[in-house]
């Protein structure tokens, strides 16, 4: 079965992978694919074993070779007023609608269609194909993935995390780490505060403390590494707590999180926040010891750096002939590729824009511009 880069991004925006269901069908299809053209691939599930990665070799085994790399998981489309079925791959006007079709799938889709060509051009080194589950929530699956990759032997030269960059070389991006906070108060009513611990107005404090050390970030930081904005960032995008304005809440939760440019550390931020909730807890304790505040950790994801002298940046911008700098606020699999010391770069068709909205859509002149980056990768490899 050989599929055009267009055909396969229809079949894969035809499984509806959104991060709260499984990629099974998804993975198992690509798995069939693959075995189609005698290529064997590996499966790393998720704990729960409802999901999972899949990574394969194409080429010769041994050392060295580059990584595409690309995330399976769409986010929802609940609530997004859509003017076609976002399960449906649809062309308008030179533009490929679908959920999935710039973010990533598109690039997932060149990988898998130019399979065959990989095979026939005779590769002297290797092309690995590296797909994973729960990037959106986390990037959950890059983590056993890279782990199981590197068990198995693998070395690549380069990983090439295909996220939409319009096909420019992107050299650093900032890390994240997304927690969850659950403040314990005691309830008395709110005529005697005085005795009671307002859960609520705690966890005001502890959002407040985002805003004042992102503001101390943003004062001390200055203009020039690329990065909008230029410095670490902090944010609440959840509350829930209280039951009545005239009662100390006995309760409040949110989730937040930090992200950190290159250079800075995601636990030194926690640390810092552990401090402050100490502070605040010791007090609570004082007038009812059966309060408290509770931190989770749900996710951490490293920064993406430049490299000095880097093999991925360097055969990406052979690829392109892109010599620009690009760093970008979001995040990817990249840190995580690069921390297991990997050299890794961001590049892959269509525009983060498009990303998560609704009408998502990648132009059919970009899916052309990554298939065209694909086909010189093999060309290089094949000499």
């Amino acid at each position: 079965m050989n599929l055009t880069p267009k055909e396969m991004l229809a079949k894969l925006v035809s499984f509806n992978t959104e991060s709260q269901r499984s990629n099974l069908d998804l993975i198992h299809f690509c798995r069939d694919y693959l075995a189609a053209h005698g290529v064997a691939s590996t499966l790393v599930p998720s704990p729960e074993g409802d999901k999972a990665n899949l990574y394969a070799t194409i080429g010769p085994a041994g050392e060295g070779g580059v990584v595409l790399s690309g995330h399976t998981d769409v986010v929802p489309v609940a609530g997004q007023d859509w003017t076609s079925d976002p399960w449906t791959l649809t062309e308008r006007d030179g533009k490929l609608y679908g959920r999935g079709a710039c973010d990533m799938k598109g690039f997932d889709a060149i990988a898998l269609a130019l399979v065959p060509e990989m095979l026939a051009a005779g590769l002297k080194r290797p092309i690995h194909i590296a797909l994973s589950y729960d990037e959106e929530v986390g990037c959950v699956g890059a983590r056993v993935m890279i782990d199981a990759m590197a068990q198995a032997g693998l070395t690549p030269s380069a990983v090439i995390v295909g996220e939409p960059s319009m096909m420019q070389v992107v050299t650093g991006h900032k890390g994240g780490t997304r927690m969850k906070t659950t403040v314990r108060g005691h309830a008395v009513h709110s005529s005697r505060v005085d005795i009671g611990v307002p859960a609520v107005m705690v966890a005001g404090k502890l959002i407040a403390w985002h805003d004042e050390v992102m503001a101390e970030n943003r004062n001390r930081t200055g203009n020039d590494n690329g990065f909008e904005p230029p410095y670490s960032t902090l944010h609440v995008g959840v509350v829930q707590g209280g039951t009545a304005v005239n009662i100390t809440a006995e309760h409040c939760a949110f989730s937040h999180e930090v992200r950190v440019v290159p250079g800075e550390d995601g636990d030194a931020y926690v640390a810092r926040y552990r401090a402050r909730i100490a502070e605040l807890e010791a007090g609570m304790k004082a007038i009812a010891p059966e309060t408290g505040i509770e931190l989770e950790i749900t996710s951490q994801t490293p920064p993406l750096g430049p490299e000095q002298q880097g093999a991925a940046e360097a055969l990406a911008r052979r690829l392109t002939g892109d010599n620009g700098s690009h760093v970008v606020a979001y995040g990817t699999e990249g840190g995580l590729f690069q921390e297991a010391g990997w050299s890794t770069v961001v590049c892959g068709p269509g525009d983060i824009a498009q990303a998560h909205q609704p009408d998502e859509f990648i132009t059919i002149a970009q899916l052309d511009a990554g298939t065209q980056f694909v086909r010189g990768l093999i060309a290089e490899l094949s000499r």
